[in-house]
């Protein structure tokens, strides 16, 4: 009971003043669940959480790894090399180039099959099998390994066994088999090569005998040795001949252009000009020309004084009538024709040396371009001829290429044959070998497996990969709260406290592990605890965030009461009940911590007071609540109505009107009322007591809380139109405030500078 200092009127204020409360607006329903996505915050979180799967399963992983390594049974392995490229015969190979057969490249590829097939091995298994009668084709064929080294011309043998010796003598009898199986593939090749040559050889020469034959056949019959040449004879006559038709056309132009201006001058034709010309030559024409002449001379002089009918006129005119005929005939004799033009005779009659100079040029440009004009239908002719001839000959030079081209591809064949033959015929006859060992077998000192360092470095990293998945799948199948932020996430609730995991109140009372003891020789006790300490623990200091939190939910209407409960017993509500109240008291507000757990009551003992009278009392009998109310021993502004004795119906008190009339009565009284209350899973307790208050806080135990338990608990909440607060994460490890390293070092800091001097007085 409370003494009569204590049961003074206690009116409630904050500040001076008396607000009613402003509540947070009900949950309207769960978050809902996001999709999974890749969080590296989150996957950390399961390691830490599962280290000990992890390194369970990571030690058994490289256990039975490294047994089974340290059990293997060694193996050893050794190699030859064989270059398998034509190195060698370096005097046939240009023979062999002249003859038209190219080096041959390895296809190395169909090389290694081929030495890996059973024609090759078992010859070599045969041999291998007289020293090691069980040995047989699986064993060789599956050991032996063989590549080809980069781009080179070398295979690299392999061969893998648990006897060293068996490894050497195995890759003896491998190499010297591959030797075998080259040169006898070499001197099939050749003697097939030679076969090939002998019997193509005939068929060759009979081809060239033939062509050879029809060449002289088709030479006979155009009389010629080297159409080709006798083609370009002719195709250069055709040449000069047109060389000589233009410069004959361009003779007669010249000629034919000198005729007509020499007759321009003239005023003669050529046949005019030849009859002058005739005329004037002949002497006895010119003289009775002449005479002509004189009787017109004194015909034309006479007629001035006499008549046509005087005798001398007459006598004249008597003379001329003479001289005509004789003159006529003398023209004809000199000509062969008595047709002589009027201008032929003038112009014989008065010959000018210059004008027969003229007249002897224009005869003779006439009779050059007479020649002319024949040469030219001369060179036409032969022009001809030469071009009938070389199309002829096109014809003829076109057969005869043919002829000589099928001789000569005939005889290019025929002497490649024959070279080829010859190149053979040394090749078998030197046995040269075309695979070299350049690499011998040896035999191991020292296994290659298993690789013990190896082997437990994968088993390590195989247990490790193993030990990850294990965890996340027992992550996986995990239906509980591990860190606020899932709590947050999957609930969609104000996070309203992180309350830090504390070893050494674990176990102190069933299940609520984060209490403190009140007892004043406690170390641990809350209310016993040094300034310095109380400052710098985070255990402390996240109830006092806590109640921080809970102010701001509405600073201007401070909340006046509030339950706290959990989905399941063993969360921590009434350790949280009992160190909010606490640093609620110790900020300076006049708190009453209710315990309404009226089924398993916890508050008294957290406390260390009595119980034999509480709340069950107050709403069952007419005991007044102020004569049951005790103070807290170790916090002034702290009082505790504990439960009380447990009722047969805990719901039904906790339901009536009375109860109702008491919450009334105790938010009037008391700046904080914070009501401790059983958990809400199959209990209505809580919702009943909830209901008549500001609204209800959960407290959830992380690692304990069962994720479908606090759903199903929020949707009762929900369906109530209870007002939730928000949620407190219990049990946080490995959780420190952000401002909880500041504080440490800030009192590490002032700790150092408060040392003891040797008197042992403090030294600031």
């Amino acid at each position: 009971m409370i003494s009569n200092r204590n049961s003074q009127s206690i009116s409630p204020n904050w500040n001076g003043k008396q607000l009613p409360p402003q509540l947070p607006p009900t949950i309207s329903g769960l978050a809902k669940e996001e999709e999974e996505s890749f969080n590296p915050s989150k996957i950390f979180g399961v390691l830490r959480r599962r280290w000990w799967l992890i390194g369970i399963v990571t030690i058994s992983v490289s256990a039975v790894v490294g047994v089974r390594v340290f059990q293997e049974e060694p193996i050893y392995q050794s190699r030859f090399q064989v270059l398998v490229g034509q190195l060698t015969n370096e005097q046939i190979n240009p023979l062999a180039e002249q003859a038209g057969v190219s080096t041959k490249s390895v296809d190395y590829e169909t090389q290694i099959q081929v030495l890996s097939s059973p024609k090759v091995l078992s010859p070599i298994l045969e041999k291998i099998k007289a020293e090691y009668p069980n040995y047989d084709y699986s064993s060789l064929s599956n050991n032996l390994k063989i590549n080809r080294l980069g781009q080179t011309q070398i295979l690299e043998v392999r061969y893998q066994d648990s006897n060293p010796e068996k490894v050497k003598i195995v890759l003896d009898r491998v190499a010297a088999g591959y030797i075998n199986y080259s040169l006898n593939e070499q001197q099939s090749g050749l003697q097939q090569g030679l076969e090939f040559t002998e019997d193509q050889l005939p068929q060759l020469q009979e081809r060239v005998d033939k062509l050879q034959e029809r060449l002289q056949i088709f030479r006979q019959q155009y009389d010629l040795i080297e159409p080709q040449s006798q083609g370009q004879q002719l195709s250069g006559k055709l040449s000069a001949i047109k060389q000589q038709q233009q410069e004959t056309q361009a003779q007669l132009a010249e000629i034919q252009s000198l005729s007509v201006r020499l007759s321009e001058q003239l005023g003669l034709e050529m046949n005019e000009a030849i009859t002058a010309s005739a005329l004037s030559a002949a002497p006895r024409y010119q003289e009775l020309l002449n005479q002509l002449q004189q009787i017109e001379t004194q015909i034309a002089l006479e007629s001035a004084r006499l008549t046509e009918i005087s005798p001398q006129m007459q006598r004249l005119q008597e003379q001329r009538a003479n001289l005509l005929p004789l003159l006529q005939q003398e023209a004809r004799a000199v000509l062969g024709t008595d047709r002589v033009s009027q201008n032929a005779q003038s112009m014989a009659a008065s010959p000018n040396p210059i004008r027969l100079q003229l007249t002897q040029q224009l005869i003779e440009a006439t009779n050059q371009r007479q020649i002319l004009e024949v040469r030219q239908v001369a060179i036409a002719l032969a022009e001809n001829q030469a071009r009938q001839e070389l199309q002829k000959m096109a014809a003829v030079i076109r057969e005869y290429t043919d002829l000589q081209r099928e001789l000569q591809v005939a005889t290019e064949s025929l002497n490649r044959f024959l070279t080829v033959r010859e190149t053979l015929k040394i090749e078998e006859a030197q046995k040269a070998t075309p695979w070299q060992l350049i690499s011998n077998p040896f035999q191991p000192s020292a296994p290659i497996s298993p690789d013990v360092p190896r082997g437990l470095l994968i088993g390590g990293m195989a247990g490790l990969l193993a030990g990850i998945g294990a965890a996340m799948l027992a992550e996986k199948f995990d239906n509980r709260f591990h860190s606020p932020d899932d709590l947050k996430e999957i609930t969609g609730l104000a996070l309203l406290g992180t309350i830090p995991y504390q070893k050494q109140v674990k176990g102190q009372t069933s299940g609520d592990w984060a209490k403190p003891s009140t007892r004043r020789g406690d170390r641990a006790s809350v209310l016993s605890v040094t300034p310095a300490h109380y400052h710098s623990s985070p255990f402390l200091d996240a109830f006092r965030s806590l109640h921080a939190n809970l102010y701001f939910i509405s600073p201007d209407r401070p909340l006046r009461s509030l339950a706290i409960s959990s989905s399941v017993p063993a969360e921590g509500k009434s350790t949280t009940s009992v160190n909010l109240a606490q640093a609620a008291a110790a900020m300076g507000q006049r708190v009453l911590l209710v315990d309404a757990d009226l089924r398993r009551p916890q508050i008294h003992i957290m406390m260390d007071l009595p119980n034999v009278w509480g709340l069950s009392h107050v709403i069952s009998t007419d005991i007044e609540v102020n004569d049951v109310i005790q103070r807290s021993p170790g916090e002034d502004n702290l009082y505790i109505l504990s439960a009380g004795q447990i009722p047969p119906d805990p719901t039904r008190l906790l339901s009536s009107q009375k109860m109702r009339n008491l919450i009334q009565q105790l938010q009037e009284s008391f700046d904080l009322v914070i009501f401790d209350t059983p958990p809400l899973l199959g209990l209505v307790d809580a919702k009943l007591l909830a209901a008549h208050t500001d609204g209800i806080v959960m407290v959830v135990g992380l690692g304990q809380a069962d994720q479908s338990g606090v759903k199903q608990v929020l949707d009762g909440l929900k369906m109530s139109h209870t007002k939730v607060l928000g949620a407190i994460a219990n049990g946080v490890k490995g959780y420190t405030p952000s401002s909880s390293s500041y504080y440490q070092r800030y009192y590490r800091a002032e700790n150092q500078t408060s040392s003891l001097n040797g008197n042992g007085e403090s030294v600031n």
